[in-house]
């Protein structure tokens, strides 16, 4: 690596241009099929020798990994029976928004404290790995040292995906794409484990950075589908905020993603790190987990294709979860909820019919409009 120092120091004033999706398959593709061809040794020995002589991983940090997994779980749970069900019971909302509001009330408050702090250290501190991606990989070597404030970064992360798997299994309403879900995690857990382990830390970051804002628009998206029907009204500054989240999630979700991800980290990673380090670790094995994380990527836009199809085609009148599970459980559920709205009005049928003025009209019930 030593023989490379001198153009690594040439490459640190400037920046190679962002490359467009023809160039970065083009590219990728001739430099992944070279490194194949002349990976000779390559093969269950070689891996294993390659682990033992570049993996850098303690005890200790194995040990606060688990206890910050633990950590978050007793939070969740904490603030679920402290905070976001009495809050959601006290605004009244429908009792199958009332178990699923805590959910994305956590998950909003993670992500947007995760987010802001990868944001910081990416903006407001001297890398320079978001406009120079090919940088995450200059001045590396096996067993460097991690900056506290990413192995902070880290810790947080892979400690929460590692609650996270558990979560989406036990503590989660189970949907459509939950064992995909699951599999996110195991994989994401797996980048941030091994990235760590390696020294490629400061393209985890990128990753992670480009990841976590969706959820954030995801999860507030959500919370506004769920106050914007309680106590019996209708509140139409919620349905405002629902439509606005997902049409910002929609955009976001293709240039965080499927835009940026490929074309900076992708590309950064399948020819830029061979540029750097011609014998860097296990390039195969992180490609194929970043591949495989932009398939799962992709898999989720099938999902807001179909859901902007549905809206655009007037098959859908309100913004609502398509991975929600339907038919017979469904049709249960807006059973229950139907006859629990039905009773108070039945009472007052005769009110309701003298004063339809103000009122909207959703799903077959009759609620008062609200700003």
């Amino acid at each position: 690596m030593d023989s490379h120092t001198d153009d690594d120091s040439m490459r640190v004033g400037e920046v190679e241009p962002m490359p467009g999706y023809t160039g970065l398959v083009t590219r990728a593709s001739t430099v992944m099929f070279s490194a194949l061809r002349d990976c000779r040794a390559c093969g269950l020995e070689l891996s294993r020798r390659t682990l033992l002589d570049n993996a850098y991983i303690t005890w200790t940090e194995i040990g606060l990994f688990f206890m910050c997994a633990v950590m978050w779980t007793q939070i969740r749970r904490g603030l679920t029976e402290c905070l976001f069900k009495p809050f959601a019971q006290w605004c009244c909302l429908q009792p199958k928004d009332t178990t699923k509001m805590p959910e994305s009330a956590w998950k909003l408050v993670f992500y947007t404290m995760s987010w802001s702090y990868s944001t910081y250290l990416l903006f407001f501190t001297n890398y320079t790995f978001f406009h120079d991606p090919p940088s995450v990989f200059y001045d590396w070597k096996s067993g460097m040292k991690v900056p506290t404030d990413i192995a902070i970064a880290y810790l947080i992360q892979g400690s929460f995906y590692g609650h996270s798997i558990y979560a989406t299994v036990y503590m989660d309403d189970w949907r459509k794409d939950s064992t995909v879900m699951v599999v996110h995690h195991v994989v994401t857990l797996a980048l941030i484990t091994f990235s760590y382990a390696f020294r490629f830390h400061n393209i985890g970051l990128l990753v992670l950075f480009l990841h976590d804002i969706n959820d954030i628009q995801l999860e507030f998206t959500k919370l506004n589908v769920y106050f914007k029907t309680r106590g019996g009204d209708y509140y139409l500054i919620h349905d405002i905020l629902s439509n606005m989240g997902s049409v910002s999630f929609s955009i976001t979700w293709f240039w965080f993603r499927l835009y940026w991800f490929p074309l900076k980290v992708l590309y950064a990673t399948c020819v830029s790190s061979l540029q750097s380090v011609p014998n860097i670790p296990f390039y195969f094995f992180f490609n194929s987990l970043l591949l495989t994380l932009l398939c799962m990527n992709i898999y989720w836009f099938l999902f807001i294709v179909a859901f902007v199809a549905k809206v655009l085609t007037g098959q859908m009148k309100d913004v609502k979860d398509l991975r929600e599970y339907e038919g017979e459980e469904g049709a249960q559920r807006a059973a229950a909820v139907l006859k629990a709205q039905q009773r108070p009005q039945s009472e007052d049928a005769g009110h309701l019919n003298n004063s339809a003025e103000g009122k909207h009209v959703q799903n077959g019930i009759t609620k008062e409009k609200h700003l």
